[in-house]
């Protein structure tokens, strides 16, 4: 727990750049546990970068809020730490991994592919809605199967609990009647990369 005011200032860092989804202090203590944090050999007090392995459902999994170091650039953190939940998802049995990024490039390294946000319901309806960029997402979806001729598990709205909208007195289950149009965003973006590094999950040191 003590690495999250230090996930929360890296995050939010890029998030001011308009390069990743800011996190309030209370998602990331929520979400504590999705993270995978960089330390330099010679100093593990200090949290370089971060990020996280949201499962999203039984077989996916969505890589967010990869953040690394100004002064850590360039060494290869952020490969480092999506490996490291590549790895997780591995051992999890998740089929497929997913970002939502501007950083293609780097995710297309690591084997990403990119496709349309339409193809990313579930994301959409339980994540996306809820963001201010719904309308206007300008981040690209990318995917990374894990395990060969498997795909995920079809979406179903009965998934999610979409709300109703009742217009001229006749209830309207938003995407129930029309399925979803898609837009989408998430964090995932500022991978750059520094020294000698251990990639860890920490835990807590209360007894």
């Amino acid at each position: 727990m003590g690495d999250a005011v230090r996930i929360h200032y890296l995050v939010n860092l890029y998030a001011g750049r308009q390069q990743m989804l800011p996190r309030t202090m209370l998602s990331i203590y929520e979400n504590i546990r999705d993270f995978q944090v960089a330390v330099a050999d010679d100093d593990d007090s200090q949290v370089i970068g971060c990020s996280a392995l949201h499962f999203t459902w039984s077989d996916m999994a969505e890589i967010r809020s990869l953040a690394v170091d100004e002064e850590a650039a360039g060494s290869g953190i952020g490969r480092a730490l999506v490996e490291a939940n590549i790895d997780e998802a591995r051992r999890q049995g998740i089929v497929q991994v997913y970002a939502f990024t501007y950083v293609t490039r780097f995710f297309a390294r690591l084997g990403f592919r990119v496709v349309p946000h339409e193809s990313m319901p579930r994301k959409v309806w339980m994540d996306c809605i809820n963001c201010p960029k719904f309308n206007c997402c300008d981040e690209t979806a990318m995917v990374l199967d894990l395990v060969e001729g498997r795909q995920p598990e079809p979406f179903d709205l009965n998934q999610v609990n979409i709300p109703v909208v009742k217009l001229a007195g006749r209830p309207t289950g938003l995407g129930h009647e029309s399925g979803p149009e898609t837009a989408a965003p998430q964090p995932a973006g500022a991978a750059r990369q520094t020294r000698p590094l251990r990639i860890e999950r920490r835990e807590s040191n209360e007894e």
